[in-house]
């Protein structure tokens, strides 16, 4: 037996249909770039009270630090400049460190800026830094000298 679909929900249906590769085609990709980022990497320890943007900020760093990506690292300066030389310095002081546990100490209130202390496990460093929103409106880091010195037991 046969049922026919009335034309107000066949018309419903490929309306949904049509609709549905637009909104798949909508995600700019760097959501999903973000997850595969999330999935790929430990999970960050943190205590304090973050904002979305400083959060992102501090894994993002953390992971371009593990994937020994200098290039992905100066992308998020702030500053502009001098950043690939200094985020050189961070891969090759805090790679190795950032690959095991991590917690981020974050600091005051964090709308449009954030200090985050880091804390490496593995070799027992910490570094502080400073996240924020820079020029263009999104989040980033200023890349400042990293301190390579161990930190007190």
């Amino acid at each position: 037996m046969s049922r026919k679909i009335p034309r107000a929900a066949l018309a419903a249906l490929l309306t949904l249909a049509a609709g549905a590769p637009l909104t798949a085609c909508s995600d700019d990709g760097a959501r999903l770039g973000y997850q595969a980022d999330y999935v790929d990497h430990p999970p960050l320890r943190v205590t304090g009270y973050p904002s979305t943007g400083s959060l992102e900020t501090v894994q993002q760093v953390l992971w371009a630090l593990a994937d020994r990506d200098a290039d992905a690292l100066a992308a998020l300066d702030t500053e502009g400049g001098g950043a690939g030389s200094e985020a050189r310095a961070w891969v090759e002081t805090y790679g190795k460190a950032a690959d095991g546990e991590v917690t981020a100490d974050f600091l005051d209130e964090g709308s449009v800026r954030q200090e985050v202390v880091l804390h490496f496990g593995g070799p027992r460093r910490t570094q502080e830094l400073t996240v924020r929103i820079g020029d263009d409106d999104t989040w980033g880091v200023v890349l400042d000298a990293p301190d390579p010195t161990p930190a007190e037991r």
